[in-house]
């Protein structure tokens, strides 16, 4: 499901604002400073995550979010009192914050985007220092689970022997692809994989018992091997002069193209800011999502910023998402001013 259109009316009893997104996977939204932009881009998060009670600290007097199997959330604020009803075919019926949050999926990626709150209530902690850490431990999580698990080999003895074959060859593409990342499990020795059309035939009960163990693996950690190669080649595409390569022992680490090592928070602001926006996206994401960038082009060169339009876009069809970028850049939009709305006065 999409987002297709939102509405939102009485913002700071100013504004009133109805946009429609645009068809493909990413939306620009841009606006001068003091139009409510960034409270908009938190509304539209704060009503997909059921957090009523954020919504209620926001001057405003409803606001629709419209999804493209014709369903809408309006939302009713009265002096703080939000009223949430769910609308389709003309019938309204009021949902519970639970309801609110599986309507879409969100992600809101806050200009302040450096710190995140700490395990210790209270706190914070800078942003790529937890990161680290989560990295660390997904990779050494991976890397200690070898073992091929037991599985289900039902769907796989439904195969012929040309399927079964074609099926271990597309398994074994992934775990190649799996091994750029270092996540690999421990194969059985004796057996070749993926097996000529003769071994399949002789060997039928022991190929559909590995291929379904090897595809329930390749389904436990394929997106986290993705998520990492495409990660390192979207960083190392873009820094300069160094690069970052990540292991289950510390996680991110970074080093000059000299060989010289660099403690990670010796990196420039806008080299931060990639790594943090990127790993949000790749790590934290749920395909489907809805993604909120608010202010990508902090600290970005011009000439990152207007990378990182196309980047993303690769980054929503790869992971069927979809994204609303909050920009005062027009480096940011580039190329692509088909995508992008403007948030004005008297919309």
């Amino acid at each position: 499901m999409r987002l297709v259109a939102f509405s939102v009316y009485g913002l700071f009893n100013e504004f009133d604002y109805e946009i429609n997104l645009t068809d493909g996977p990413m939306t620009f939204i841009h606006s001068q400073n003091g139009y409510g932009k960034s409270t908009v881009m938190r509304l539209i998060h704060w009503a997909l995550s059921g957090d009523r009670e954020k919504i209620g600290e926001v001057l405003f007097s409803r606001m629709d979010l419209t999804f493209s199997d014709g369903s809408c959330m309006i939302l009713e604020n009265s002096n703080g009192e939000v009223v949430v009803q769910m609308q389709k075919n003309d019938l309204e019926e009021q949902v519970t914050d639970n309801e609110m949050k599986i309507v879409m999926r969100s992600m809101y990626i806050s200009p302040e985007r450096y710190v995140v709150p700490s395990e210790s209530c209270g706190h914070y902690d800078p942003a790529l220092y937890v990161y680290h850490k989560e990295l660390a431990e997904s990779m050494r999580d991976a890397v200690e689970d070898g073992d091929l698990p037991a599985a289900d080999v039902r769907s796989v003895s439904l195969l012929s022997d040309e399927e079964l074959e074609f099926r271990c060859k597309d398994l074994k593409a992934k775990l190649d692809f799996m091994k750029q990342a270092g996540i690999e499990p421990d194969m059985p020795s004796g057996y070749r994989f993926p097996p000529a059309r003769y071994e399949i035939m002789e060997w039928r009960k022991d190929y559909d018992s590995l291929a379904a163990s090897v595809e329930s693996y390749v389904n436990k950690y394929f997106t986290l091997a993705e998520s990492l190669v495409v990660y390192l080649d979207i960083i190392n595409g873009m820094f300069i002069n160094k690069e970052i390569y990540i292991n289950d022992k510390n996680g991110l680490n970074v080093r000059m193209t000299n060989g010289t090592a660099l403690p990670i928070n010796r990196l420039s602001s806008g080299e931060e800011q990639l790594l943090i926006i990127f790993y949000q996206i790749l790590f934290q994401t749920a395909a489907g999502s809805l993604v909120i960038i608010d202010e990508p082009e902090i600290s970005l060169h011009v000439s990152w910023q207007q990378r990182i339009g196309s980047i993303l876009v690769d980054i929503a069809r790869l992971r069927d998402l979809q994204m609303l970028v909050a920009t005062h850049s027009p480096q940011i939009i580039h190329d692509r001013w088909d995508a992008a709305v403007e948030l004005k006065a008297g919309q």
